[in-house]
């Protein structure tokens, strides 16, 4: 790079905007070179500016930089965007990126392209034995230990004795950032299969020529089909860094990490409250504007015609409204209240299903216990509202018709909320994303209901 150009480079790094900095990058009017803007700017600010360019500003990006960059940077975004970016390259600039990348690298962008794309990428991939162990675990289910774990995996011989581990170890061969902080080796045997595991430390205190398979200990595996719940469990019983992965003959498939695990509980997390508040599928704001509006309208208009109906409740009470226009104060505070309660069992129900603590054909006993609780808080917080009516407008008729109506309207919102999820899983529907509009229509017009019918009942004593 010539001195000009140096100069060009850091004034731009350090006086323009990043993002600014990345788009003169890309036009093919600048002598720069997006390769290194990039490196001087660094991989992580790169990866947070590129949040905010669009899709075609993302392909001349990482197709203007060399693989070898292109490689680090892509591990600093998110997965599905580094996807994206992959099936937009052409196979020559594909293959060149896979060179760059370990076996887990690549496994990790193959298991999350689309179906149509895996075989495209897999033929790209010169040794066959790994590309066959890719398509494995792309295989797998997701959320599954197969799906999720690390293919290379720091292994020993039986044969081994305690002196040939540790200088095998400390050679450079082997690449402890390869294997991911795998301190603890697995011992296999002619199969592959795991035998036990070795404790580094433990080692350094034998004698050398101790065969290694009398050091080890009994390894804790788990299958390919362990589901995410279950991992989290055990590495919660046990303080271990990795779990080894095994078929059904004991035959060690890869690991799995704690951290891996517990980045899945929290995307899992994360995925659920954005269905719980309408939004399907995995938004950034990077996506084009006309989808993620159409993905958000498919939520929000059929919210349009729960409301209605819920609206339909007051207007034929219009009459009951104007005479005694105080309950129209506490008509929201009974469906709020009520919903909250609704959305506790919901939260209830939904980690149940999860967890496989509970099935559909579990829904009396649900019912039974959500009641339960419902009419204890019901009853407590139909007095305290209850008692805020009476002294507020000084009238105890009101008080009764408000305390009653929220204790009503909480058992039923409990039973909505712990039943729903279980009639959706039933049939097939996402109950992270039907159940909460679901329960918000019906404690709405269940609490509009009971208090406006309740008060034309007793309207003579509350006039």
């Amino acid at each position: 790079m010539t001195d000009n150009n140096s100069e060009n480079l850091s004034a731009i790094s350090h006086t323009s905007p990043p993002k600014q900095a990345l788009l003169q990058a890309i036009d093919p009017s600048n002598d720069l070179k997006v390769t290194e803007v990039v490196e001087n700017l660094g991989f992580e600010k790169t990866a947070h500016v590129i949040q905010g360019l669009n899709p075609e500003e993302h392909e001349k990006l990482f197709s203007q930089m060399s693989p070898q960059v292109a490689a680090k940077l892509i591990k600093h975004i998110p997965i599905d965007q580094a996807t994206s970016v992959m099936q937009r390259m052409d196979d020559r600039e594909t293959k060149a990126f896979f060179s760059t990348l370990d076996m887990d690298d690549k496994a990790e962008i193959v298991s999350h392209v689309a179906d149509s794309s895996i075989d495209r990428l897999l033929g790209l991939i010169d040794d066959e034995n790994e590309a066959a162990k890719i398509r494995q675990k792309a295989n797998y289910k997701p959320g599954t230990a197969g799906h999720m774990m690390l293919l290379q995996v720091l292994v020993i011989p039986k044969t081994e004795t305690v002196g040939k581990v540790l200088r095998y170890l400390g050679s450079e061969d082997v690449n402890f950032k390869r294997y991911s902080g795998q301190f603890y080796p697995y011992v296999i045997d002619e199969q592959r299969r795991i035998l036990g595991v070795l404790s580094i430390l433990n080692l350094l205190s034998e004698d050398r020529t101790t065969p290694a398979i009398n050091t080890m200990k009994s390894a804790v595996t788990v299958t390919a089909d362990t589901d995410l719940d279950s991992l989290g469990n055990l590495f919660k019983e046990h303080t271990f860094f990795n779990l080894p992965v095994v078929d059904d003959d004991n035959r060690i498939l890869g690991i799995i990490n704690r951290q891996t695990v517990e980045e899945a509980l929290i995307e899992r997390a994360g995925s659920d409250a954005m269905k719980t508040a309408g939004v399907v599928g995995d938004e950034t704001r990077t996506m084009p504007v006309w989808l993620r509006a159409r993905r958000r309208l498919s939520w929000l208009s059929a919210n349009i015609l729960l409301n209605i109906l819920a609206a339909s409740v007051i207007a034929a009470y219009e009459e009951t409204l104007a005479a005694v226009i105080a309950i129209a104060i506490f008509l929201p505070m009974v469906s709020d209240m009520s919903g909250c309660s609704g959305n506790q069992a919901v939260a209830v129900s939904l980690r149940e299903l999860a967890l496989k603590a509970i099935s559909p054909k579990d829904m009396f006993q649900v019912w039974i216990k959500e009641v339960s609780v419902g009419l204890i808080n019901g009853v407590v917080l139909g007095i305290l509202i209850g008692c805020v009516a009476w002294f507020w407008k000084d009238s105890a008729a009101l008080g009764f018709v408000i305390g009653s109506a929220l204790t009503m309207n909480t058992l039923i919102a409990v039973s909505v909320g712990g039943l729903v999820p279980l009639i959706l899983k039933r049939f097939n529907v996402d109950p992270a994303v039907a159940a909460g509009p679901l329960l918000t229509t019906i404690t709405d017009m269940a609490g509009f209901f009971l208090v406006l019918s309740m008060a034309s009942f007793m309207m003579k004593h509350l006039v």
